[in-house]
């Protein structure tokens, strides 16, 4: 069954030109929103029941973080958010990165209770075995990520533990504030301005004044999943020159009859989250981009299932140029009729929780997904932010970015398999890509398996 992503969303709504979006996000702070007051849940709620579109469409004037569109684009926006919320029950709520994130019991969360599941399904027991065996050491360092937290960050700054009870989760709050900064409903929901953001491979050809720009592996094979080992950055996004987001992520897709997705990684995006810092995120499709997706738990879409990482937030360490480098693992595999999502690191994934295929309908990522993809991409007008780490690839580890130990799951066989990707830059001005290469799995050289370097400047003639 095929789900829009609002209930309220009955629809289309036009999309804003660009040059309206860039000029109204030109406002939007460089440095990490914060909050000078804790709000609690109910508070929340009842201050989004009593919200008044005047005061909203008054500041669209005065302030150019707010631009929601006119009152029906308002109460669609303020509908969507208690739909979100009806019925739930916060058991402790705290701030991260300047939001606030409610516990919310795992069945009450939008991805169960809107699609009406009946049940929260069962992970994979592991990951399935590579084709070839692992052997510890590498020479190249790096420090992976299983948790976004540090130890003394267990409490935030009003006294509320950070950990979420048992059978709940982190849910980041979702807030009228967020989604003014956008002139409707179905903008909020797009994985970028006028539907930029798509897997770079099939992105449609067209003169749109955004444009996103890429440098990306990728490999056609029909598969089960895929896995990436992704470096963490934070490259600065100068929205008051018209730069919109950056990130690195992995895409599992299926392209025929229409392209459907499950992605993940990192992306600073000022407009989506109010601040510089890359975020930790997901994204699905369905149809398109066109009435099914959203990012994190913004709509009816994926279902989460532990609790120890949050969509939404940022992380406590990100990778510096000749530092210490930070990485992540993200992987997708379906078992069982559902997508399900580990994070964690190289030694071991934590199951996350699933987007349900049948949120695909009939079309190919129910049963496989027919393409994988891996890189970055940008997002612009005229001028355009770092990728990765803002060197080009050629600089190699402690420099560039990379992505590594890149892996599929045999649709036939059900083993793990080395991609054999192809490489794309269709913006060597900007950016670049340096292999792929394989590393084997030959102490002290390197463990790293399939991997590359990524990123570059961005900046004008991309």
């Amino acid at each position: 069954m095929k789900h829009i992503r609002s209930l309220t969303l009955l629809h289309d709504n036009r999309i804003l030109s660009a040059a309206i979006y860039l000029f109204l996000t030109s406002g939007i702070v460089s440095a990490q929103a914060t909050h000078a007051s804790f709000v609690p849940f109910n508070d929340f709620v009842e201050n989004t029941r009593a919200a008044n579109p005047n005061e909203f469409l008054s500041q669209a004037t005065a302030n150019v973080n707010v631009r929601v569109k006119d009152a029906q684009s308002f109460e669609e926006m303020r509908q969507h958010i208690l739909g979100l919320y009806e019925g739930v029950n916060v058991s402790h709520s705290f701030v991260l990165d300047g939001d606030h994130f409610d516990c919310v019991p795992v069945e009450q969360q939008p991805g169960v209770r809107m699609q009406g599941l009946k049940r929260i399904a069962t992970p994979p027991l592991a990951p399935a075995p590579l084709t070839e065996a692992s052997a510890a050491g590498s020479a190249q360092k790096a420090v992976g990520i299983a948790s976004q937290l540090r130890d003394y960050d267990a409490v935030d700054e009003f006294g509320n533990s950070r950990a979420c009870e048992e059978h709940t989760i982190p849910m980041r709050r979702v807030t009228l504030d967020d989604m003014s900064r956008f002139a409707t409903l179905k903008d909020f929901f797009e994985k970028g301005p006028e539907g930029s953001g798509q897997p770079p491979s099939l992105t449609p050809e067209g003169a749109a004044t955004v444009q996103h720009k890429y440098s990306y592996m990728l490999q056609s094979v029909l598969n089960l999943g895929q896995t990436s080992t992704i470096n963490l950055w934070s490259p600065h996004v100068n929205t008051g020159a018209g730069e919109i987001f950056s990130l690195a992520q992995s895409w599992t897709i299926g392209t025929k009859p229409i392209t459907q997705t499950a992605e993940v990684g990192w992306q600073n995006f000022p407009a989506q989250y109010g601040g510089q810092n890359s975020r930790l995120f997901i994204y699905w499709t369905a149809d398109g981009y066109n009435q099914t997706g959203c990012y994190n738990l913004t709509c009816p879409g994926f279902v989460q299932t532990a609790s120890g990482w949050a969509f939404g937030a940022g992380f406590s360490h990100y990778s510096k140029v000749g530092g210490t480098q930070y990485e992540f693992r993200a992987e997708y595999e379906l078992y069982e009729g559902n997508w399900w999502l580990g994070l964690g690191t190289p030694d071991g994934v934590t199951w996350v929780g699933y987007y349900p295929a049948t949120l695909y309908g009939s079309g190919a990522m129910a049963k496989h997904s027919q393409l994988i993809e891996f890189g970055s991409e940008s997002v612009g007008s005229t001028i355009w932010p770092p990728e990765g780490s803002g060197k080009w690839a050629s600089a190699g580890f402690g420099k560039a970015a990379y992505q590594r130990e890149l892996f599929y799951l045999s649709y036939s066989k059900g083993n793990m398999i080395w991609d054999l990707l192809t490489v794309e830059q269709p913006s060597p001005n900007c950016y670049s890509i340096a292999g792929p290469y394989f590393g084997g799995y030959n102490p002290p050289s390197n463990d790293w398996g399939t991997y590359f370097y990524f990123g570059g400047p961005g900046g004008k003639g991309c």
